[in-house]
C-alpha cells in the first residue's frame, strides 16, 4: 500500500511511486541526499532513480582531460580545468548538515582548489551512501509527459553497451546544470586566424598558454580567471576584451582589458577603440546555454542566465506542471547552499509535504520575483535577493539552521576584497555560518601556490595565525 495522505482538494492522495533525478553532481547529489535524510527520520520515501551520463558523480567538479566528445561520441558535459579554486568563499557554500569541519576534521583554508571541494562534496553523498541510486554511463535521451496516464515516460541510453529502454516516473528533476553547451560567437578573421580559438568549456590547462599573448574574450567569472590563470603560469600577456564594461581590476602586469574585438588579421587583433594587440590564441569566455534537448517542448525551460527563471515556481517547479523540476538553473552567488534548499523544497512537494497554489498564484509570484529583479542596481542588491530566495526555500522545510545573514556579508566583502586585490583575494579567511570557526591562513599565498593538490592544501593548512576577517 503506498503512503497517504489528504490534498488539497479533501481527497486521499498516494504518494508519487518513482522519481527520476537526471545528473548527480552537486544539484544531483543534493536532491538523493535530501530523500536519505527524510528517509533517516521515518518518512515513506518513493523510488528514486538518478541517471548520469559520466562514469562518475560529481558532474562538473570532475576533472577530464577529454574536450569536444567522450569516449561514447556524446558532448563532453565538463567544463573543469586544472588549477581551478574556489573563487568565492567556501563557508558560502557549505552544507548546514555536513560541514568542511566535519568532513576534514578542522578548519581549512577558504578558498580551496577543485580537488578538495570535490573531496567535499562526494564525502556528504558517501555517509549517506546515495551511489546506490545512480545509473552511470546512462544518458536520459528523451522526457515526456503523458497526460491521460498522469506519467513521465524517460527514455535511457545505456551507454556501454548501446542499449535504450523507456520507464516511467511520476516525478522527474532535472538537475543537469546548465554550463556545459557553450555560448561560441562569430568573429570576422577567426576562419584564417593561425592559433587555437577555443571556448572556456574546453580549457583545461592554463600551461598551454605560456609564452603566449592570450586574448581572453569576456567580462565574467570565466574571463576573470582564465586571464589570472593564464598568466600565473606563464601567458607572455593577456589581453581581456569586454563587450560592454570592463571588469575594472588593479590587475597584475601582463594583463590589460580592452574594448570589445572587432576582427582578426591573422595574429592581429583590432579592437572597437582602434587599438590593436598580437594575439597567438583566443579563449571564448562568452557563456553557456541553458540546452534540455532531451526534454519535450512543453516541460522544456528556456531562459537567459539569471538569478530568478521564468515559469519555475519558487525557481524550482515547472509552472504547467509542477511534477517536473529544475535544480541550479539560476545565475550563482550562492551554489550548494542553494542547490540544498532547492532540493529539500522538491523533496517535500514529492513527499505531500508541501502543497502548491493554484497555477495563478504561482505565476504572480514569478512575476514578482522577476519584476525585483528587474530593479537590483549592483552585486550587493543580488547577493541579497539570492539570499531572500534560499530564505524563502528553507522557511517551508526542515533544512538545517544556518547563519545565512552572515554568508550575505561575507560575499559582500568578498567583492571588496577582490576590489583590493584580484591576486590576493583568495588569502583571506571568513568564518563558518555553521559552525562559527574561522578559517586559517593557507601556507602559501594563491598568486604563488602552483600545485592545487589536495595533499598540499591541507598540508599545513591548520597551522599558524587565523586570517583576519
Amino acid at each position: 500500500m503506498e503512503p497517504a495522505w489528504i490534498g488539497a482538494n479533501g481527497k486521499e492522495e498516494h504518494m508519487a511511486s518513482r522519481v527520476a533525478v537526471v545528473g548527480a553532481g552537486p544539484s544531483g547529489l543534493a536532491q538523493l541526499h535530501a530523500f536519505e535524510e527524510a528517509r533517516k527520520k521515518g518518512a515513506a520515501v518513493p523510488e528514486v532513480v538518478c541517471f548520469d551520463k559520466q562514469s562518475e558523480w560529481g558532474g562538473l567538479w570532475n576533472y577530464t582531460w577529454r574536450t569536444g566528445l567522450d569516449e561514447f561520441g556524446d558532448a563532453v558535459h565538463g567544463s573543469m580545468y586544472r588549477y581551478l579554486w574556489s573563487n568565492g568563499p567556501k563557508e558560502c557554500l557549505e552544507f548546514a548538515d555536513y560541514t568542511f569541519d566535519e568532513h576534514f576534521g578542522r578548519p581549512i583554508p577558504s578558498f580551496p582548489p577543485r580537488e578538495v571541494l570535490f573531496d567535499y562534496v562526494t564525502g556528504r553523498a558517501k555517509k549517506n551512501n546515495v551511489k546506490q541510486f545512480i545509473q552511470f554511463n546512462t544518458s536520459v535521451r528523451w522526457i515526456s509527459y503523458d497526460e491521460s496516464r498522469e506519467k513521465f515516460d524517460v527514455t535511457v541510453e545505456v551507454l556501454t553497451d548501446r542499449t535504450t529502454r523507456t520507464e516511467e516516473f511520476d516525478y522527474v528533476i532535472v538537475a543537469t546544470g546548465h554550463f556545459s553547451t557553450p555560448n561560441v560567437p562569430d568573429y570576422e578573421g577567426f576562419q584564417r586566424f593561425p592559433g587555437r580559438v577555443l571556448h572556456s568549456h574546453d580549457f583545461r590547462d592554463s600551461r598551454e598558454f605560456a609564452g603566449k599573448d592570450l586574448l581572453v574574450m569576456g567580462s565574467s567569472y570565466s574571463a576573470e580567471d582564465i586571464a589570472l590563470q593564464s598568466k600565473k603560469y606563464g601567458a607572455r600577456s593577456v589581453t581581456i576584451s569586454y563587450r560592454t564594461a570592463p571588469m575594472g581590476f588593479k590587475w597584475p602586469d601582463g594583463i590589460d582589458e580592452v574594448p570589445r574585438l572587432v576582427k582578426m588579421d591573422g595574429n592581429t587583433a583590432h579592437f572597437a577603440d582602434g587599438g590593436t594587440r598580437h594575439v597567438d590564441a583566443i579563449a571564448l569566455c562568452t557563456g553557456y546555454q541553458h540546452c534540455f534537448p532531451f526534454i519535450e517542448d512543453s516541460l522544456r525551460l528556456r531562459t537567459a542566465n539569471v538569478l530568478y527563471t521564468p515559469d519555475l515556481y519558487k525557481g524550482v517547479c515547472w509552472l504547467d506542471n509542477p511534477k517536473m523540476m529544475y535544480l541550479g538553473m539560476q545565475d550563482q552567488y550562492y551554489t550548494f547552499t542553494l542547490f540544498d534548499a532547492e532540493a529539500w523544497y522538491a523533496r517535500d512537494y514529492v513527499l505531500g509535504r508541501l502543497t502548491l497554489p493554484p497555477r495563478q498564484e504561482m505565476a504572480d509570484d514569478i512575476d514578482s520575483w522577476r519584476a525585483r529583479q528587474d530593479t537590483l542596481a549592483d552585486p550587493a542588491e543580488e547577493i541579497d535577493f539570492q539570499a531572500d530566495h534560499i530564505a524563502d526555500l528553507v522557511k517551508d522545510v526542515d533544512y538545517p539552521v544556518f547563519d545565512l545573514d552572515l554568508t550575505r556579508e561575507h560575499f559582500k566583502k568578498w567583492e571588496h576584497d577582490k576590489e583590493e586585490s584580484i591576486t590576493g583575494y583568495r588569502d583571506r579567511g571568513f568564518s563558518s555560518p555553521c559552525t562559527g570557526a574561522v578559517a586559517p591562513t593557507h601556507h602559501t599565498p594563491w598568486w604563488e601556490e602552483l600545485d592545487d593538490s589536495l595533499a598540499t592544501f591541507l598540508g599545513d593548512a591548520g597551522k599558524d595565525a587565523e586570517a583576519t576577517v
